[in-house]
């Protein structure tokens, strides 16, 4: 896929064809995930938000494999997740959020999971939609990912992770500021 053209925040029709090819290549792929959708359907409101498609591309780019998981019937939404096996490449080696990262006096990380997330206009996975996502497959086997964390535990310098070993979930916790070359974050966007 071509680089995008980030300083609009925009893709070129060539780009957008080729995203528009690889998500549909995905979904017919992988139909469990959203049995009760034609991809007719998630096309149309994907061509009709160019804003929406950039942020599809950003998770693809960086190596999140977006895909349909659901379907909010309150706003009419169709929802993708980030459902690479492990937690996304591109996306490695953060701390949890900006506060996190200027903690930091020595060895800083590139660059925090929330500020990443609000660049790239999607969400952090909360803890319940985490577990909703290993219901569609066996991810983070490997690797780990920051989860949104509730404000009382960040409020003590904290942060939530979770991973998918011996058959379960774990969601875990560590000081924000931490990273580690296997953990990164999922996101989830509304389209």
């Amino acid at each position: 896929m071509n680089m995008i053209n980030s300083h609009k925040n925009e893709l070129s029709p060539e780009e957008r064809d080729d995203l528009l090819g690889i998500l549909k290549a995905r979904f017919e792929k992988n139909m469990d995930r959203h049995k009760e959708f034609k991809w007719a359907q998630v096309g149309a409101k994907l061509e009709a938000d160019a804003a929406k498609l950039w942020s599809l591309n950003e998770m693809e780019r960086t190596g999140g494999e977006p895909d349909v998981v659901g379907y909010d019937k309150k706003t009419g939404e169709i929802i993708f997740y980030d459902c690479s096996a492990e937690s996304p490449e591109g996306r490695r080696s953060l701390c949890y959020d900006r506060e996190a990262l200027e903690s930091r006096k020595k060895f800083k990380p590139k660059d925090s999971a929330k500020e990443m997330t609000a660049a790239m206009g999607i969400e952090i996975l909360t803890e319940e939609e985490y577990r909703g996502l290993q219901k569609l497959g066996k991810f983070d086997t490997k690797t780990s990912s920051w989860l949104e964390t509730p404000a009382d535990i960040r409020k003590l310098g904290g942060a939530i992770f979770a991973d998918f070993r011996y058959g379960n979930i774990f969601i875990y916790h560590n000081g924000a500021d931490s990273y580690y070359a296997a953990r990164g974050f999922r996101g989830s966007l509304r389209v």
